[in-house]
């Protein structure tokens, strides 16, 4: 500090600078314009919505274990250490056994009143597997809360408390309204500390993070850290336009990559749980996969969009309403379907029962099929079509196309791989390292079903088609492939 203040000294001593020196060495305090300190208004959303954010608490018992004891090998000359140090540390005696008893483990997150009468929302993981469950009011007023519903796939929960007045509350917004770019404000419980109030930008829309089939996420570099999860996003005029739920961060803290639930997604969500106490959704029983490039130019789609239907349900409602596979999905109840994931997350929100006009193209023409959505159940699942893990090569080899060792179905084969009788096609025995087909994931055991919406029973039918194809002027073959269990993918091949 000394030597500091004597070299400051020093400089001072100088000889004067000329005015025009001095003004040219002279450091301006610069201050930053007000659109890089954020839109003032912050303050007054802060103040209008911060009673209505609330703090989740939560409790559960679990069962207690013993601290585990290194496994080293029999004569080590650090086992005799070891164990005496880890009864030591846990309190006992050789003869004295571990104490079992059940511990109980608190957690807390955030969430929002949207009722005064009482509701709350937050997230599911939040109060997944609570025992109690508190919530805690700005004035540290606590509440005990029950559940009214709780949606995994979204994420999403519904708490009722009994206030002894009515509670300050908060609506949902337009989130098909923000614009990146545009001025966000989150609020929560970061870390326990209490209410915070974090600001930043919409930095895009519509994330898919792989949480779920509904995935359609905003994204924002608002701070959001542990313990915000279930608190409120909010735009500018003080609405809900987001349920701040997940973050990526290696160390669990905020580096400006957050995800909130959109609200019109949260709140179609909260509204059935609030009347069922559990989420609702439309069922058209189809296995839908991604139109890429090349299958759009072999089904004649320009540009490549829509959902493309690689399987029906037996029991689903397409299959009255003529909807087959190699259908592609374009436009469903007037909603434009861009790419796959659109088409879950609409007939998802769309309500059980209600009749839909679906708009698919077959054959490069455009026809509208009329369907009543049925109820999706817990056990389905609205997820693209797979392929099932690489087996043995068969070495009987029939046929080679396309990068593909082919083989008529046997009753040898059937077993080998475990095909199931229902399926009937051609059978790849082998697929050539370097080819596109493997890069596809096809593997040794799936089933041509059929090329070009043909249907194929030999290895021979398949030459035929491709030599067809190739005459045709046609660059790639689309393939109709089962696996082993029946599920169906569509597959786009060079035919080169």
């Amino acid at each position: 500090m000394a030597r500091l203040s004597l070299a400051l000294a020093r400089t001072i001593r100088r000889p004067a600078l000329t005015a025009v020196a001095a003004a040219a060495l002279a450091i301006p305090v610069l201050s930053a314009p007000a659109s890089a300190r954020g839109p003032e208004k912050i303050a007054d959303v802060a103040e209008m919505v911060i009673e209505a954010v609330v703090n989740i608490s939560t409790s559960q018992k679990v069962a207690a274990t013993a601290s585990p004891t290194p496994q080293l090998p029999p004569g080590s000359p650090f086992e005799e250490f070891f164990e005496e140090f880890f009864k030591n540390r846990r309190g006992q005696g050789e003869n004295q056994a571990p104490n079992r008893t059940p511990r109980r483990v608190n957690s807390l997150g955030s969430g929002f009143v949207i009722d005064p009468a009482g509701l709350v929302v937050t997230n599911n993981h939040v109060i997944a597997d609570a025992d109690e469950i508190t919530v805690v009011f700005t004035d540290s007023s606590r509440l005990k809360a029950e559940v009214v519903g709780r949606d995994q796939k979204t994420d999403l929960a519904v708490l009722r408390v009994k206030p002894p007045k009515p509670l300050k509350a908060v609506k949902f917004g337009n989130s098909d309204k923000i614009r990146l770019g545009e001025w966000v404000v989150a609020i929560g419980n970061p870390f326990s500390l209490g209410g915070s109030v974090t600001a930043g930008i919409v930095s895009a829309r519509n994330r898919d993070i792989n949480s779920g089939p509904y995935d359609n996420y905003i994204q924002t570099d608002a701070a959001i850290n542990r313990g915000n999860s279930g608190g409120p996003l909010f735009n500018l005029d003080g609405e809900v336009i987001g349920v701040n739920t997940a973050i990526i961060s290696p160390s669990g803290g905020s580096i400006g990559i957050g995800f909130a639930v959109p609200s019109n997604l949260a709140h179609a969500v909260v509204g059935q749980l609030r009347e069922f106490g559990e989420a609702r959704r439309g069922w058209l029983g189809v296995k839908i996969q991604q139109v890429t490039d090349e299958i759009a130019e072999s089904l004649s789609i320009k540009p490549a969009r829509g959902a493309l239907v690689a399987g029906i349900d037996d029991k689903g409602p397409a299959k009255p309403a003529g909807i087959e596979a190699g259908d592609v999905i374009v436009k469903f109840d007037g909603k434009d379907i861009k790419e796959m994931r659109d088409l879950p997350r609409i007939v998802a929100d769309t309500p059980v029962g209600k009749a839909v006009d679906v708009v698919v193209v077959r054959k490069g023409k455009e026809e509208t099929k009329k369907v009543t959505l049925g109820r999706l159940d817990d056990g389905e699942k609205p997820k693209p079509a797979a392929i099932t893990k690489p087996q043995p090569e068969e070495k009987s080899v029939v046929q080679k196309s396309l990068g593909l060792q082919l083989a008529n179905m046997t009753d040898d084969l059937r077993k080998r791989y475990k095909i199931k009788d229902s399926i009937k096609g051609v059978v790849v025995t082998g697929v050539d390292a370097a080819s596109v087909a493997a890069d596809k994931r096809l593997v040794a055991g799936s089933v041509i079903v059929a090329i070009e919406q043909e249907q194929v029973s030999q290895a021979t039918d398949v030459l035929r088609r491709v030599e067809q194809l190739k005459t045709a002027g046609k660059k790639t073959a689309l393939l109709l492939v089962a696996t082993s269990e029946g599920d169906m993918l569509f597959v786009a091949l060079p035919i080169n």
